[in-house]
């Protein structure tokens, strides 16, 4: 059997030969029962001592790895190697994650029409790169407040106070790993087994499917024009899920008399209303209404935001704004789930907002995303098969279908259907195209390839 080892750098020698021999076993390039070269060999081939081989040799042998036989050489253990995969086991999950798997990423598509997928080109990588580098040098080991990093959340607060309306100061704001802890730390501070729990119909599927893994019963209540139907919000909830300023899929806002509206029902009805304001930082048109947060007076909104959409989703950085009736009870929620995020990265963004280099990204790439938006309504809007929904922000439209249109999967493009988004049936029918990931140049040509693909 030819073993192959590569050594780098000198370092712990026989430690490297161990390493690499021991992945060679658990990988099944050396299986059971066949025999290694002799330790003289081997070290003449990596130009090591005989005595390094041989440490390593003994290391597997009495981890179980290896089996000597006098005379004979040394094998791989019969009995010890097993493959890498964990024991199938007889221990099962509660029902409720027997019907929720995790979402694999798409790749591979020739044309990119993803939801809610922002473009990294237009992140500035080697400035950020520049201020991580600098707090992981003066930033200190520790554990920290659960809140998250104080001059983060100084800035957030800051930052949506003029961006949003949004009131708050640092003691209100919680910083999480993205939008979707926070919705989790809301639901275990709120939601009780088997609470009835509100959410738009078409709406955020890992919203419905997180609240419903914490016990909770999830009715969609429908959205038309003006956001949702408060009328047709089932009397047993007491907690809604919304997302007023770009509703999510449809794009459209939900207008002021249908937010008094709310107000009044979680005023009405001792509700709490979770707002989450997810990519409304790209707005290609006037400015948008003011949020829920921003008129609640009664301390019934809870404030969610997220950079995954206006940074990068690998960053894992969110928020939450909160009464303050709430905040004890949501951080001890956050320190008993992760204790207080990854710190640099916390640090380097506040950096990135103090210095003004946010507000500066979002302008460049609000820019961008203007021109893809409407190089997606121009070669769409004579198409009579479509009906697209108003929407001017975000990172992504909603077309209907007219009657008797349907799509054929295309395995060029990456595709979101509308009927993904609904929980409720009969479940509607259209396209979600989000223009975040592909480049301005491929957007006509894949546009074309999506009329083809209509029937």
């Amino acid at each position: 059997m030819d073993v192959h080892v590569s050594l780098h750098g000198r370092g712990d020698l026989a430690a490297q030969v161990y390493r690499q021999l021991l992945d060679a076993i658990l990988d099944g390039r050396l299986r059971s029962g066949e025999r290694l070269p002799p330790t003289r060999e081997l070290a003449r081939r990596l130009e090591i001592s005989r005595n390094t081989v041989a440490v390593a040799y003994d290391r597997l042998v009495a981890d179980g790895f290896l089996v000597g036989r006098a005379g004979a050489g040394t094998f791989v253990s019969a009995e010890r190697v097993r493959t890498r995969a964990a024991p199938q086991g007889v221990v099962r999950p509660r029902a409720i994650w027997r019907s929720v798997a995790a979402d694999s990423p798409a790749a591979g598509h020739e044309y990119d029409f993803r939801v809610g997928v922002p473009d990294p080109r237009l992140f500035p990588m080697e400035t950020w790169r520049r201020l991580v580098a600098r707090e992981l040098r003066t930033s200190l080991a520790g554990y920290a407040d659960p809140s998250g990093h104080e001059a983060l959340r100084d800035a957030i607060a800051r930052h949506i106070g003029i961006s949003r309306s949004v009131r708050a100061g640092a003691d209100d704001v919680l910083i999480t790993d993205g939008a979707q802890q926070a919705l989790d730390l809301v639901g275990r501070v709120l939601i009780d087994p088997g609470a009835c729990v509100a959410v738009e119909e078409p709406g955020y599927p890992p919203a419905r499917r997180l609240f419903r893994s914490l016990g909770a019963r999830v009715v969609g209540v429908p959205v038309d024009g003006e956001g949702i139907d408060v009328t047709a919000i089932p009397n047993a909830a007491r907690l809604v899920y919304v997302t007023p300023s770009h509703q999510f899929p449809l794009g459209t806002p939900m207008s002021l008399a249908r937010r008094a509206a709310l107000l009044a029902w979680a005023e009405r009805r001792r509700g709490v209303i979770v707002e989450d304001d997810y990519d409304s930082e790209f707005r290609f048109g006037d400015r948008p209404l003011e949020p829920l947060q921003s008129l609640d007076r009664a301390g019934r909104v809870i404030y969610i935001g997220s950079f995954s959409k206006t940074l990068l989703p690998m960053l894992r950085l969110g928020f939450l704004v909160a009464p303050a009736s709430l905040m004890p009870a949501l951080r001890a929620a956050r320190q008993l789930s992760d204790c207080h995020g990854e710190l640099s990265t916390q640090a380097a963004l506040a950096r990135f907002i103090d210095e003004g280099l946010l507000a500066r990204h979002i302008r460049k790439a609000t820019r961008e995303y203007a021109a893809r938006h409407a190089l997606v309504v121009d070669a769409l809007a004579g198409d009579d098969r479509l009906r697209l929904v108003p929407s001017v922000a975000g990172l992504h439209l909603c077309a209907r279908f007219s009657p008797g249109v349907s799509v054929r999967p295309v395995p060029r493009l990456a595709l979101e259907r509308l009927d993904a988004y609904c929980g409720e049936s009969p479940a509607q029918q259209g396209l979600v195209l989000g223009y975040g990931a592909i480049q301005q140049a491929e957007i006509p040509s894949g546009l074309s390839v999506l009329k083809e693909a209509l029937g």
